[in-house]
Formats: C-alpha cells, structure tokens, sequence
C-alpha cells in the first residue's frame, strides 16, 4: 500500500512516515499542499494521511480539489479542529475520517489500514497459490503450512505477486506499489527483496520472466 503523509510538522511527520514504513507501507512525506498536489498528480496512493493547518492553507483544501476531478482516494484528516462543526464540515467537503491530534500511533495505523482495505477491489484475506498462503489480514505466509518469517518489504512484495498470481509483474510496478520516492528506479532493491523471498519460500516459487519481470504461476484462490 502506498500511503501520501502531508505534516508540516518534522518530528509528528517523520514519526508518522518512519512507523508506517516499518510496517511495510510505502510512504511519501511531503509539508505543503502544493507539493502534495504534485504527488497526487503523479502517483497512485491508496490512502491520505493530510494535516489541515499548513503553511500555504488547509489540507482539506487538496481534498476538496481531488473530489471535484472525481477521485476518490481515501483521506484521513489528522487535526487539532475538534469540534462538532469542524468534523462535519470537513466530511461534507470529501474527507474519509478525522484523527484528533494529540493522538496514539496504533490508531493511526488502524485507521489507516481501514481507509486502505475500504479502497481496495473485493478480494479473499487469504491468497492461495501451489502450497503458498498469504494471510494478508494477518500478515502471515505459510509454505505447505509451515510459517515463513518475513520482512515488512518482502511481505508487501509478495502480497502483490500473489494478487497479480498468473500475471507478470514488472519491476517498475513492484516499485511504484511497494515503495516511496525515496526508492531509485535504476537499483537493484527488487531484486534484492525477490532474492530474500526465493531463500526463504524454498522450491521455486516466484519465476522470472526476462526482460518483463515476476510471476507467480497461478492464479490465487
């Protein structure tokens, strides 16, 4: 999941963008609307996580500009504006939910995981293919029911492959859905996660299809 954080704050902003990344979020901070803006025009997120008192204005500024261009990206309103009137103004202008500062990191990632399981097409919460499962409730992966310890990346990538089960899943896409900015297109991180996954998975699991990408043969039940 791909998660846009916009805090003006250092501390709150690092805070927020360093805990979710742990958790295998990718994560892009940004502490202006206007660069915020500019991610979303770029990049597909799968939830907001927006501060509504900035430097050039208020968050629910950009909320109200993407509902007016018909997207529908979850938005999560993090705010000291904790007032009746305040919530409901903000929910009739297009937010998703509201996170009252000062407010406890677990919630926040409750929350979060919520809005981004809201955005996501139906699918089961295990995923099933030649003896792998992925319990992506859990965050568990069994091989031939035996319990695989993983890393927050490698699960977040093999989450996608097992979704994406049957198809090929190039690298550029593991990118963009897996990782930040911050992560540099020409590096070898894909690989280097892919190569983690086939230690550990054991017998060959995940197939290369050269110059294309990844795949597992599928599809997932």
């Amino acid at each position: 999941m791909r998660v846009l954080v916009l805090e003006d704050g250092p501390e709150l902003g690092a805070e927020i963008a360093g805990g979710l990344r742990s958790l295998g979020y990718a994560v892009d901070l940004v502490t202006t609307i206007a660069d915020a803006d500019l991610s979303v025009s770029v990049n597909d997120y799968d939830c907001l996580v927006l501060d509504r008192v900035l430097p050039d204005g208020d968050g629910l500024e950009l909320v109200r500009t993407l509902r007016g261009a018909g997207s529908r990206v979850p938005a999560l309103m993090l705010t000291a504006m904790d007032t009746v009137g305040d919530r409901v103004g903000g929910f009739a202008d297009g937010a998703d939910d509201y996170l009252v500062k000062p407010f406890a990191f677990a919630e926040l990632v409750a929350r979060v995981g919520a809005l981004c399981r809201r955005a996501e097409q139906p699918r089961p919460p295990v995923l099933r293919a030649g003896g792998l499962e992925v319990d992506t409730a859990r965050k568990r992966i069994r091989r031939d029911g035996v319990l695989l310890s993983v890393g927050a990346k490698e699960f977040a990538v093999l989450e996608l492959l097992m979704v994406r089960a049957g198809q090929v899943v190039s690298r550029a896409e593991l990118i963009e859905h897996c990782w930040d900015e911050q992560a540099d297109p020409l590096s070898n991180v894909v690989d280097a996660v892919i190569a983690q996954l086939r230690r550990k998975l054991g017998a060959p699991v995940i197939s290369t299809v050269r110059g294309a990408g990844y795949l597992i043969d599928g599809p997932a039940t």
